[in-house]
């Protein structure tokens, strides 16, 4: 077959495939168009999930005639300032949007600038151009595009429905809203709820934006992020630990004011989250990078949704380091969400009807039936209750004593955001009362993150102290693990564990770290084992370090089942205190779960 020329309506449609892939992208384009005219507010009109209708309404600067003839041409713009790519300050900069819209619906732009008497419009109508003509409005620009995909049935045929069509469309400008925050975006139609994000500004921009967006959950349960190092400079919020996803459509990633899905800064966040949440949950965040337009390649895509940049290693290190100080600076902060959920938990009794039926029995009952199933005799309650039950009873004989002793109690509580602990329930779990709250622990999750955290404190400074087994352990393992624990002995050493060969199928302990004091380690070298088999190298040892001292933790903390004395409850809450990141434990689960005084009182009916 010869070679020969395609038409240039073809050749617009092939265009537009790669650039309007589906009403959102129309959106995205159109709005882009107006940020980068200078729009402060931006109205968002749809029908049929943008398949029917797309509108929008800008009051940017507009354009004159001969701007508005050269807009629908391909490869015709205005955001460049010479014939170079290599520094991107605008949105839209390819020159192509507005024709290849125009190739695959019924276009028309409406615009008039500020020095104008009036506005003109133009049409195109599946590449076909009319106008412009003279039409009076307001300073800006409105664009219409009508019947999407007409001219390529087959294209129109593979779109969803309109409800996810008009998602897909509100996701678009979510993004672009929370990038711009000085601008007012509302959104309407027959397809949608309307949506209205008045502009925001000063320091607290960012978090408001989000808040409207996001939502005040996430607002209230985020960290700022504040960071800057060789020219790049990172913002945004960084969800707690524990206020996860169980997937990634809760995180948005910004460069400079674009919208991207990056792996450099996907990889990043999984590094920066990767002591705090188990694989199957994802952090929420909005990250913002501002770097030199010369170092980052945007160019690289059709619809810009992809970048490359220069170092990304600079880039990925710097993200790290960002997203690590804002989670340090939660200190052992735990989510609202976690105790919303544990209310949510709660059940409430049936009350009795307010006049049942009385029993018989000597007496009047007057309408109450007492309980069938009685208290029980024994409190789960572990002894380690302060004070034991004798002085509880003693209390209710002295009414002057225990007032005295309850406002002493309230008074230390309130010194302390864990408060002090009360007692001990099921030998797991810490009952701790603050100036105004009832706060449940989990001792065991709780000790792993402490033990973690002094773990990577001392590898820091140099090899992890270890402590001599009076008797050697034995472990018996299948050869092949023996193996791999013997040839990555000299990374364990360095975390204070000393391990040799005892015979074909056995490893002797002879040191564990001492920070551990006595682990359980015949259940530590199996789980290393276990490690080992899973990344099938010793030479990614040294990338799985965290994990590794991960492992450490859980075996070396205070396990379930253990009673503990007040004296050392109240201990693990103060070191709790002072160590970042203790309000969840290495997997990613909280430690602890604090009840407000009032949200007793709603489970008991007092509000």
């Amino acid at each position: 077959m010869a070679i020969r020329q395609l038409p240039d309506d073809l050749v617009n449609k092939i265009a537009a495939g790669e650039v309007v892939e589906r009403p959102a992208s129309v959106v995205k384009e159109l709005v882009e168009n107006a940020l980068d005219a200078g729009a402060g507010r931006i109205t968002i009109t749809t029908a049929g999930g943008g398949k029917t209708l797309v509108r929008i309404e800008d009051d940017g600067v507009g354009m004159g005639a001969a701007d508005l003839v050269l807009s629908v041409e391909r490869h015709a713009t205005s955001k460049l300032a010479d014939d170079g790519l290599e520094d991107i300050r605008t949105l839209g900069f390819r020159g192509e949007a507005l024709a290849s819209i125009g190739a695959v619906s019924d276009l028309s732009i409406a615009s008039r600038p500020a020095d104008a008497e009036s506005g003109l419009v133009l049409s195109v109508s599946r590449g076909v151009r009319k106008g412009p003509v003279p039409q009076g409005m307001n300073r800006g620009t409105v664009v219409e595009v009508r019947n999407l995909f007409a001219a390529i049935p087959a294209r129109r045929k593979f779109l969803k429905s309109d409800r996810a069509e008009a998602n897909a469309i509100t996701d678009a400008v979510k993004r672009l809203a929370m990038a711009h925050r000085g601008v007012h975006f509302q959104m309407s139609g027959a397809d949608r709820q309307p949506i209205n994000w008045p502009a925001q500004s000063g320091p607290e921009a960012v978090k408001a934006r989000l808040a409207q967006i996001i939502g005040q959950d996430f607002s209230a349960n985020a960290q700022e992020i504040a960071f800057s190092r060789g020219g790049i400079v990172v913002g945004g919020m960084a969800g707690l630990p524990t206020f996860s996803k169980a997937n990634t459509l809760s995180q948005f990633y910004f460069v400079n004011g674009r919208s991207v899905r990056d792996k450099v800064l996907l990889g990043a966040t999984r590094a920066a989250y990767a002591d705090f949440l188990h694989r199957d949950r994802f952090p929420v965040l909005a990250l913002f990078v501002a770097i030199d337009p010369g170092e980052v390649d945007v160019n690289v895509h059709p619809t810009k949704a992809e970048l490359r940049f220069r170092d990304a290693s600079a880039v990925r290190g710097t993200v790290i380091r960002a997203l690590s100080e804002a989670l340090g600076a939660a200190g052992f902060r735990a989510s609202s969400s976690v105790a919303e959920s544990a209310l949510a938990s709660f059940s409430a009794p049936q009350p009795a009807p307010a006049f049942a039926e009385p029993e018989a029995g000597p007496g009047p009952s007057y309408g109450y039936r007492a309980p069938t199933v009685p208290f029980p005799a024994r409190s789960p309650i572990s002894p380690t209750l302060e004070g034991g039950r004798q002085s509880v009873l003693g209390a209710l004989d002295a009414p002057s004593a225990r007032a005295e002793q309850a406002v002493e109690v309230t008074a230390e509580s309130a010194e302390f955001p864990l408060g002090v602990a009360r007692a001990q329930m099921f030998e797991n779990y810490i009952i701790a009362q603050n100036g105004d709250a009832l706060v449940l622990i989990d001792q065991h999750a709780a000790h792993e993150r402490l033990v973690y955290e002094r773990f990577r404190t001392q590898l820091r400074s140099g090899p992890v102290p270890g402590q001599r087994q009076l008797i050697p352990v034995v472990v018996d393992l299948p050869q092949e693990d023996c193996d791999r624990l013997i040839e990555a002995a000299p990374v364990l050493e360095r975390l204070g564990l000393y391990l040799e060969r005892f015979g074909p199928r056995a490893i002797a302990i002879n040191e564990t770290p001492a920070l551990l004091g006595t682990p359980d380690s015949v259940g530590l070298i199996r789980d290393l084992a276990d490690g080992l088999a899973e990344w099938d190298s010793v030479a990614v040892l040294e990338e799985r370090m965290d994990a590794i001292i991960a492992r450490m933790a859980c075996h070396g903390s205070v396990r379930s089942g253990r009673r503990l004395k007040p004296e050392e409850m109240n201990a693990l809450l103060r070191e709790m205190e002072a160590t970042p990141h203790s309000g969840q434990c290495i997997h990613g689960r909280p430690t602890y779960i604090e009840l407000k005084k009032g949200d007793l009182e709603r489970l008991f009916g007092r509000r």
